[in-house]
């Protein structure tokens, strides 16, 4: 079992921001409701119910002086040793896209993180709304026109500054690679639309349809024969994947449990985890899978990020999350006629939920918490919209599905809730998931 690190010892923070999606044709006062599935655009409306200056609650994606200002309000006293990008660059507007849509939005957010974060380094994973069509990732061995190398040429030239040579080189292949990010750490960032259930040409090869889960065993066995640590990054959390990749997955982390230090994602712009148990009993936490909160307001959210406080770089580290902070602009302040807008901490981890440590055994007693006290599960819906939680509350059955979310590291798995109180069939459970995603 992981320990937690002698006093005194080095601690690092890393940024981690997923799901930006900037919208270019965002326009303060413009109608904030409307019939589309992507508002605050367009003409500016009379009166004083248009879409907020820095973002807006409802069908919204941010403008990009609400990236910039995020960047530039980053805490000054704790710098940031590195930056985990997990994707999602542009908007929701996904009917009228094109690819040259998608390469400026590409360019336009990775150079104003050039500009902000200077010369931390920055290590991107691809988000399923890169691609136009929406979600469309072919497979390496698709060729021509109608392949991904569009995409993966444009990135490879945008991040070059980031990336190795060697790393480049399989990100233009498939969207994935592995990097050094300090001694006795490596980083592993997964093209996540090859597991993704709204990719349709997965239907030809659904297990493996890049070889990436292959190439990941490689990667993960020679950091073990090294003794180095792994981070993986990536967008879509294995529990929304496809049955056969998740599961797969599922098992490389339980071999690999004594390399893989932390697993990181977004994508469902909430605010949650994922949990890996031993495959013999599944009731032994072995890994946990942070999904981090967007950026974005969509849908009916505060713009957030995440910071993650880990074991730093010293011999014998473990590289682990020691404990992480949630950042929202809170936009009822921000838009405020007057106010200066201010990026502020919503909540750290292990102080609000009372954590000794912030290993996967914690998560999993903090998971066993909630059952019992509802107050506690309460904070933690409220934490989970980032501080602007729907009207509705989260009654018995949202709370037995939410519960079964945070147990369920691989998919389509009713074992895993079979603990879990209170109890509903995994049928039902699964359609009350399928109400909740968004992207």
């Amino acid at each position: 079992p992981p320990e937690p690190p002698a006093p005194g010892a080095p601690s690092a923070r890393i940024l981690f921001l997923t799901d930006l999606h900037w919208d270019r044709l965002y326009a303060p006062g413009s109608a904030a409701a409307c019939p589309d599935p992507l508002c605050c655009r367009g003409a500016a409306r009379p009166g004083a119910a248009g879409a907020g200056f820095w973002g807006e609650y409802g069908k919204c994606d941010l403008p990009l002086h609400t990236i910039e200002l995020l960047l530039e309000q980053l805490p000054a006293a704790a710098p940031v040793a590195a930056v985990y990008w997990t994707g999602d660059i542009p908007a929701h507007d996904v009917w009228q896209q094109s690819r040259r849509d998608q390469l400026r939005a590409l360019s336009t957010v990775t150079a104003a993180l050039r500009r902000r974060l200077g010369t931390v380094p920055v290590f991107p994973a691809v988000g399923n709304h890169e691609a136009t069509p929406v979600n469309a990732f072919p497979p390496p061995y698709v060729r021509g026109n109608q392949s991904a190398a569009w995409l993966y040429d444009a990135m490879a030239q945008e991040w070059q500054q980031w990336l190795s040579p060697d790393a480049l080189r399989t990100l233009r292949a498939g969207g994935f690679y592995t990097a050094r990010v300090w001694p006795g750490l490596r980083l592993v960032s997964l093209n996540m639309n090859f597991c993704s259930q709204a990719n349709f040409w997965l239907l030809i090869n659904a297990t493996d349809p890049a070889g990436q889960l292959q190439w990941l065993v490689g990667v993960l066995a020679a950091a073990e024969r090294a003794g180095d640590k792994v981070h993986i990054i990536g967008h879509i959390p294995p529990g929304h994947c496809l049955r056969s990749w998740s599961w797969n997955y599922y098992r490389i982390v339980s071999r690999f449990e004594g390399t893989i230090a932390g697993q990181f994602f977004g994508h469902t712009h909430v605010d949650e985890f994922e949990m890996f148990y031993d495959e013999e009993t599944l009731t032994r936490p072995v890994s946990i899978a942070f999904i981090a909160p967007s950026v974005t307001t969509y849908i009916n959210l505060n713009p957030g990020y995440r910071m993650y406080v880990v074991d730093g770089s010293y011999p014998g580290s473990s590289h682990a999350v020691l404990d992480h902070e949630t950042f929202i602009l809170n936009l009822t302040e921000a838009n405020a006629p007057g106010a200066t807008p201010r990026w502020q901490l919503l909540y750290r981890a292990r102080e609000t939920y009372g954590l000794p440590s912030a290993f996967p055994a914690d998560w999993d007693w903090l998971l066993r918490r909630f059952q019992d006290d509802e107050q506690l599960f309460q904070r933690f819906w409220f934490l989970l919209h980032k501080g602007h939680p729907p009207r509705a509350p989260c009654g018995a059955g949202c709370k037995a599905a939410l519960l079964c979310a945070l147990r369920s590291g691989r998919s389509d798995d009713p074992g895993l809730c079979r603990p879990l109180r209170p109890t509903l069939p995994f049928a039902r459970i699964q359609q009350l998931w399928r109400q909740w995603r968004l992207c």
